[in-house]
């Protein structure tokens, strides 16, 4: 039985996460001082479920709002409205005092690694700093958890005295990882951990983590806009556009059955050897994406839908219940 079937089976659906109806919207402003003229509605209304011991992928094109969904969850922006709980807490509105003690069980992996870092302190004292301030270790002991979390990355003992502009991307990324898994977190967001690195490194990261998640039971909100990654990743896939969530479904299902005509567009986008495989482009009406700042009525999607009728620029599908949830009035057999 494979990794990803025992996560299942064990599960007795075992919420870590829940979030409901969550809303963050940014405001559109034509000078500094002006009041606001409309709302980029970034996260529109999602509600969805993390599971102990899974890892959910978030995937979707650049700007749908996945990177703005994990910033809201680890209340890194301030959501609108909708609330998220976090092991039955609500953490939506908590104070800093409190919301900084849920966070040592709530941790992040950002995906430029090289900007969150501090390029003036050397990596063994970015690692120590969060041990020492949340008195997991003495000061006088942290160089020894230092060195543990370094092998558990793969890098060597003397990485610990080098400063970030030393370290290659993939270096510098495996100690976003260590910083992430430092106080044994419930739930690691990884926003993107892959996309500014080569393709040669991206296996070696994704091998990482599964082996960290195998190892300490972690479990993973895993934000890409790669399908190869979220396959290889993902327990579960939920897949947005324009601040919604068009498709829920576990991984095997969604690539063997999508229902929602934009994820079947995000699986016919992927580079094929095939020749004779049509290409993305012929499942797509002309136009780019539509601004989050004015989505479009009804279904969002209906404007570069093939299969959208009359309806579907009128009425707002809603996400259906059940193992394979899709928001569509007319979805793919």
């Amino acid at each position: 039985m494979t990794l990803q079937a025992e996560i299942i089976s064990r599960q007795t659906k075992n919420e870590l996460l829940r979030v409901e109806h969550l809303k963050t919207y940014y405001p559109l402003q034509k000078g500094l001082f002006s009041r606001p003229t409309g709302h980029i509605k970034a996260v529109d209304d999602v509600s969805l479920t993390l599971y102990k011991g899974e890892t959910l992928g978030l995937v979707g094109e650049s700007g749908c709002g996945k990177s703005t969904m994990g910033r809201s969850i680890i209340r890194l922006e301030q959501p609108n409205s909708g609330r998220i709980l976090f092991e039955g807490e609500d953490i939506t509105h908590m104070t800093v005092k409190k919301l900084n003690v849920v966070r040592t069980q709530l941790q992040m992996i950002f995906q430029d690694p090289f900007a969150s870092l501090n390029p003036r302190i050397r990596i063994c004292d970015a690692l120590a700093e969060p041990l020492v301030v949340h008195k997991r270790v003495r000061r006088s002991e942290a160089a020894r958890e230092v060195e543990a979390l370094l092998q558990m990355v793969g890098l060597p003992r003397s990485t610990g005295e080098r400063y970030p502009h030393e370290l290659s991307g993939g270096q510098r990324q495996r100690i976003g990882i260590a910083r992430a898994i430092a106080l044994r977190p419930k739930l690691i967001i990884c926003d993107e951990p892959l996309s500014a690195l080569d393709v040669s490194i991206q296996a070696q990261m994704m091998n990482l983590l599964q082996d960290l998640q195998e190892e300490l039971q972690f479990t993973y909100l895993f934000i890409t806009h790669g399908m190869g990654a979220v396959k290889q990743m993902s327990t579960r896939i939920a897949v947005m556009y324009l601040g919604k969530i068009v498709e829920l479904a576990p991984t095997q299902q969604l690539f063997r059955q999508p229902k929602h005509p934009y994820t079947q567009l995000l699986l016919r986008a992927v580079p094929s050897p095939d020749p004779t495989l049509r290409s993305a482009n012929e499942y797509i009406h002309a136009g780019d994406m539509p601004s989050s700042g004015e989505p479009p009525q009804g279904c969002r999607f209906h404007t570069r839908c093939p299969y959208a009728q009359a309806n579907c620029g009128v009425v707002e599908p809603a996400l259906t219940e059940g193992e394979h949830a899709v928001s569509c009035h007319y979805p793919l057999a």
